[in-house]
């Protein structure tokens, strides 16, 4: 009953400066070259996630998630090639981090800490039943040890200070993946990527769909940006 009461209840929220020093600690990883390549890998736990969820609830019959060490990952379902839930199974990995992120600061916004981490971690193990490569399995069982042993073995302040990162990285570090497909598509090595395949699904331009993934990210950071600091400063 005190592990229920504790999940869905509030916390005390960290102190201004820890909201503003993970926030920029969020965004020296996301700018960085090093410490991006392998934090970039929860980006893309997120984004399949995001595939894997929309493709279920459209109807679509999953059948795996591999995650690769290059940070690149493949979620693949059967169902009808094209129409409404092809479409919206596509769209829905470069919004998913940053979406999620929103979310997350929806939560943080109510001081529902716990509920976050756990959910987190809930995620984790519903893609740890779907992944079929070792380093997919690898990554989330490392990622869900790291979330369970935050959760359980650290202090209310050391919590929130990690929530608040989770957070701002997924905010942030959503739209650097979106300037990174562009970039690809531009030099004629993203033939195969989700807004290419959003193209020929509705036959809209590619760079159209990349528009759209950035205006839900950048409208995300600012969304979630607005409700964590007017939660700590006003």
């Amino acid at each position: 009953m005190d592990f229920w009461s504790e999940l869905i209840g509030t916390q005390t929220a960290p102190p201004p400066p820890v909201v503003l020093v993970t926030g920029a600690l969020a965004l020296v990883v996301v700018l960085s070259h090093t410490p991006w390549r392998l934090a970039r890998n929860i980006i893309t736990i997120v984004h399949e996630a995001g595939h894997a969820v929309i493709a279920v609830l459209a109807g679509r019959r999953l059948s795996g998630i591999r995650l690769h060490s290059d940070t690149s990952g493949v979620t693949v379902s059967r169902g009808r090639p094209t129409g409404p839930g092809m479409v919206f199974t596509s769209l829905a990995g470069y919004i998913a981090p940053s979406l999620v992120g929103l979310g997350f600061a929806a939560l943080l916004g109510t001081d529902r800490i716990t509920l976050l981490l756990w959910v987190c971690t809930a995620v984790l193990l519903a893609m740890l039943i779907m992944v079929r490569n070792v380093y997919g399995a690898l990554l989330l069982l490392v990622t869900g040890a790291v979330l369970v042993s935050v959760s359980l073995l650290t202090t209310s302040g050391v919590q929130a200070a990690f929530a608040y990162l989770i957070t701002w990285f997924l905010l942030v570090g959503g739209v650097r993946p979106v300037s990174e497909l562009q970039r690809k598509r531009s030099r004629g090595r993203a033939r195969d990527s989700d807004a290419d395949q959003l193209a020929r699904l509705t036959s809209t331009p590619a760079i159209t769909w990349v528009l759209v993934f950035f205006v839900v990210t950048l409208g995300s950071l600012g969304l979630g940006t607005t409700w964590m600091l007017t939660g700590i400063l006003f």
